[in-house]
């Protein structure tokens, strides 16, 4: 009896199987790559030319200028208060006249003391001279309740002398009256001014003030 033929080999289904194996975990493998890139896709996504992402509390409320303002938290202080210091240490002092209405720089003065009179008026006299002129000038607050009269003579050297009138209203308001600039003459430190107040009319002396006198008296 003739011998059978050999029999191919078969491989094992395992072998067979195994490619399929690999194909399905390199599947897996891609999936779990993609399924963790698709979060950094999308927060690194955004609209086309939005430009540097700023930070949100700018976004908020931040002041779109290229420098803050600086605030003091520290709270405000009277400068008319008793316990308001200069900056040199020194305590203030009342607001003049001649300082609640203003001089410029180059103009230089020769002022007496502010005054007040019983009555209610207070003036400050003073001498100014800016380049080659040189006038009078008084300042004024009237609170008498009643309309007044202020004449203002300006005292050159060698006795001459230049003199206005001025009415003064009766609104309790700071005002001032002044002569006509003049070149001047001499030395700046010659001129003198006196301003008197009264009543309107024959009416009393209520104030004198000078540029350069003490205090003066009232009527």
């Amino acid at each position: 009896m003739p011998a059978a033929p050999p029999r191919p080999d078969v491989p094992h289904r395992p072998e067979q199987e195994r490619p399929h194996a690999r194909l399905r975990l390199f599947g897996l493998l891609a999936v779990v790559v993609l399924t963790a890139a698709l979060p950094l896709a999308g927060a690194t996504a955004g609209p086309v030319d939005d430009g540097p992402a700023r930070p949100v509390a700018e976004q908020a409320g931040s002041p779109r200028s290229g420098t803050a303002d600086k605030v003091d938290d520290s709270p405000a202080r009277d400068a008319t208060s008793p316990d308001a210091a200069a900056p040199d240490g020194r305590p203030p002092q009342e607001p003049s006249l001649l300082k609640s209405l203003g001089l410029g720089l180059a103009t230089a003065t020769q002022c007496g003391p502010q005054l007040a009179s019983p009555d209610g008026v207070e003036a400050q006299t003073c001498v100014l001279t800016q380049g080659r002129d040189t006038w009078a000038r008084t300042y004024y607050r009237n609170a008498t309740g009643a309309e007044i009269g202020a004449v203002l003579t300006l005292m050159a050297p060698g006795g001459r002398t230049v003199q206005i009138h001025c009415a003064v209203g009766a609104e309790d308001e700071p005002g001032l009256c002044e002569t006509p600039r003049e070149r001047t003459t001499g030395r700046a430190a010659e001129y003198a001014a006196v301003a008197e107040y009264a009543a309107t009319g024959d009416g009393p002396l209520l104030l004198r003030s000078g540029s350069n006198s003490a205090p003066a008296q009232g009527r």
